[in-house]
């Protein structure tokens, strides 16, 4: 790659020309480590930096640590890095950015994770403005303290140092200098025993001596309580630090976490189902998985079996919140250990069934499903089954949270998890011109391994003939295309306070159908349209009205002043509204009707044979063709999400379009699928509302349940996040309207839309004439 260096030679010309000489080879080390992406904001950093005239020493500092810094947590820190320099900037002076970039490589390398790495930018940020006169001292000790402690305990020694010696400045240099008594207290109290980068790579080896592949370990903070490790995209995200455990060293105990959820990898070949399945139930039935995946790789390896046998053999000294949870002890380690009785027949002989069934069908985790729902009646039987949080605090110190096991992502069960891609090495989807489409694209199909996916700005048909369409750029190459993502906060009602930018939602091209089967549905709903009809006429959207019984009207209104006279002629008190005024009604009025499309909308009513989806595009297309005869503006639109990266919206049809074949096209194209989660997606409803000129604005959800979502496990988080989005709505002066098929919706509808904005229809069968009707009586 040919690198220019005229600009970044202009911005250091007074620098010492040994420095300058560095310049080339710090650049093409860049190069080897960078992508050409990359590198590109490697380069606008550096331009950056040189814009904010505090010196060469920190564009040096920069342009020689960062490759180091992408080399251990990948190039997507090079914009945030550069982002808290340019923060500090106004907050410190240039000496100490420039020992910030210094103290990176350091800090990438103990931390080991771009998030982790992100934070500890984020606490430098802090500590400039609670105690600037110590990050000096502390960038320079920070090897050592990283070596000794996590993040967390890096932040909680910090904050306490700034706290302590608020109004000492020099103590608080010495503090942070690792000067004073007090200072090493408090490092050796927030030390912990094992640091997760010092185990790395000895784990790295460990998992490849015993499968023969690469399995991909990231560090997370585990600093709050009830942290379990978990497996995220084939990536096994363990503590950043452990203690040891009753004898257990941490490292054993990195052990038995790593090689544990490496078994699942291993031995599982597809998700068990949920469907009708409680928390509760999910929590047993994990339970049997966690021993069965357990068991198969004792088989290969046993030396894993006692390693595992010692942490549940592990004494409490406290006794448990619940009786159960000694019990669901008990059978961890009888299914761990044949030899180790339940203390209970049906537990023991539920144990006995287990391991002689993991010789015949070990392979299938359909066992788990069947003696995990066998274990839940055990204990429902004798009504001690506690609530959710009591079960997941279970004393296994080295399972993780079966995420993976309820495929609580889309994973793909036929990749092998090696295939892990780093942010820099992923598909980039580029919008490009007509011509550069037609010139430049040399394969017309893309893969899905390819680097760079080309889109077509507009729809351009190259080859169209008279009065005959063809396909556009987009139709024929590519993949569907999605829109920028958009980004939302998202408010947890745990520390009420958002989280900043937590759910993306991108915007997709709807399927388009047959619209000649929305066409058919006004056949057979003759009797509703006509229904419509008189909704229609009986909201005329514009004309002139005379309201009467006015005080100051324009004119008199010659029956009220007759009948004010007869009332003086028989000595009663006349009634002063005796004028009238003529005032023009405008239906000053912008609605978006929003659907929820998630997996349960496939499901079939209970006596009918049709699906709630088709009784939702039935609803919508009445409901569109009421509101298209009354004139308001209004747009279809609706929604899914797979998780909070992956929210997606689909507009059937928009303002300013009409109710045409394509947007009929598009509405029976529609399809259910994912989860709810029906913040992100009023929030997204409303950006598009605010844009139009009405002063009135409506959004109308149509739901079949409660908003959940597959990566979100706490049911009040996404109710408290969706009323809070409805209360932005209302700040805003747009009303949302819910009208929920959930019969069980009583329990939490009216907590999140307000006393009278919600209707739950009972009968289902009956939402495309409700529909209508509701809209008639929320904007008459």
């Amino acid at each position: 790659m040919t690198i220019d260096l005229d600009d970044f030679r202009a911005c250091v010309a007074k620098a010492p020309p040994d420095l300058v000489a560095t310049i080339e080879p710090t650049f093409h080390e860049a190069a080897r480590v960078m992508s050409p992406a990359g590198l590109e904001v490697y380069l606008e950093g550096a331009r950056a930096l040189c814009n904010l005239g505090r010196g060469h020493d920190l564009v040096f500092a920069y342009l020689e640590n960062m490759p180091a810094v992408v080399r251990e947590c990948g190039e997507e820190v090079i914009r945030d890095s550069v982002n808290a320099a340019l923060k500090l900037a106004s907050m410190t002076s240039g000496d100490v950015i420039a020992l910030m970039f210094s103290s990176l490589p350091t800090a990438a390398r103990r931390l080991g994770d771009p998030e982790l790495l992100t934070g500890y930018l984020a606490l430098i940020h802090k500590l400039s403005a609670n105690a600037a006169r110590g990050l000096r001292p502390m960038l320079g000790r920070i090897d050592e303290l990283l070596s000794k402690l996590t993040l967390s305990g890096l932040r909680r020694w910090a904050m306490f140092g700034a706290e302590a010696h608020r109004r000492d400045l020099p103590n608080l240099a010495r503090y942070f200098a690792l000067e004073t008594a007090d200072s090493r207290k408090m490092l050796q109290q927030e030390r912990r025993g094992t640091l997760f980068i010092d185990s790395q790579r000895k784990l790295n080896f460990y998992l490849r001596a015993l499968w023969g592949r690469d399995f991909f370990l990231r560090p997370t903070a585990a600093d709050h309580e009830g942290f379990r490790p978990y497996l995220d995209q084939f990536a096994l995200h363990l503590p950043d630090a452990l203690d040891d455990i009753a004898g257990v060293s941490g490292s054993d105990l990195y052990r038995a976490m790593a090689t544990h959820m490496a078994a699942h990898l291993q031995y599982t070949s597809a998700a068990i189902s949920a469907e009708q399945l409680s928390p509760a139930q999910m929590f047993f039935i994990g339970l049997v998985e966690d021993a069965r995946i357990e068991a198969l790789a004792a088989r290969d390896f046993p030396g894993l079996g006692k390693l595992w046998g010692r942490l549940l053999a592990v004494d409490q000294e406290a006794a448990p919140e619940h009786p159960t949870l000694a019990a669901l002890e008990r059978v961890a380690r009888r299914l761990n250990d044949p030899a180790v009785p339940a203390g209970d027949e049906a537990l023991d002989a539920l144990g006995d069934r287990f391991h002689d069934a993991i010789t015949t069908r070990g392979d299938d985790n359909q066992l788990a499903w069947d003696l995990g729902l066998e274990l839940f009646h055990i204990f429902a039987a004798r009504r001690d089954v506690p609530s959710l949080r009591i079960l997941n605090a279970i004393r296994i110190p080295y399972r993780d949270d079966n995420r993976f096991v309820w495929a609580f992502e889309e994973f793909d069960w036929s990749r092998d998890g090696t295939a892990y891609t780093p942010a820099s090495q992923r598909q980039v989807r580029k919008y490009v011109s007509v011509l550069e489409m037609a010139h430049e694209v040399d394969a017309e199909l893309a893969g899905d391994d390819a680097q760079e996916i080309w889109v077509c700005k507009d729809e351009f048909r190259p080859y169209e003939d008279a009065g005959e369409a063809t396909t556009s750029f987009n139709e024929m190459w590519g993949k569907e295309p999605i829109s920028p993502p958009y980004h939302y906060p998202e408010w947890d009602y745990r520390v009420q306070l958002y989280r900043p930018d937590w759910a993306t939602l991108h915007e997709r091209r709807a399927t388009r159908g047959d619209p000649g089967a929305v066409e058919d549905i006004l056949l057979d709903h003759k009797p509703v349209a006509q229904r419509i009809r008189r909704i229609i006429d009986m909201l005329s959207p514009v004309g002139v009205q005379r309201v009467r019984g006015l005080e100051d009207g324009d004119e008199i209104d010659l029956n009220a002043a007759v009948d004010a006279m007869v009332s003086i002629r028989m000595g009663q008190q006349p009634d002063p509204r005796i004028t009238m005024r003529n005032v023009i009604k405008r239906r000053d009025l912008a609605v978006t009707v929003l659907l929820d499309l998630s997996e349960s909308t496939n499901d079939t009513m209970e006596g009918s044979d049709k699906t709630v989806l088709e009784l939702t595009r039935e609803a919508a297309t009445l409901v569109a063709t009421a509101i298209d005869g009354i004139g308001d503006p209004y747009a279809l639109h609706g929604f899914a999400s797979d998780g909070r990266h992956d929210v997606q919206y689909f507009r059937f049809k928009d303002f300013g379009q009409r109710f045409d074949d394509d947007a009929k096209a598009r509405l029976d194209g529609m399809r259910g699928g994912l989860s709810t989660r029906m913040g992100t997606a009023l929030r997204h409803a409303g950006t598009h509302l605010m844009r139009q000129p009405e002063r009135r604005k409506l959004i109308l959800l149509v739901t079949d349940g409660a908003p959940a979502d597959v990566d979100e496990r706490d049911p009040q988080h996404l109710r408290h996040d969706t009323r809070k989005a409805v209360e932005e709505l209302q700040s805003k002066g747009v009303l949302t309207y819910c009208l929920t098929l959930d019969p069980e919706a009583d329990r939490y509808v009216k907590r999140i839309f307000g006393e009278n904005n919600y209707t739950i229809v009972d009968h289902v069968e009956r939402l495309p004439e409700k529909l209508p009707t509701l809209f008639a009586s929320l904007t008459s």
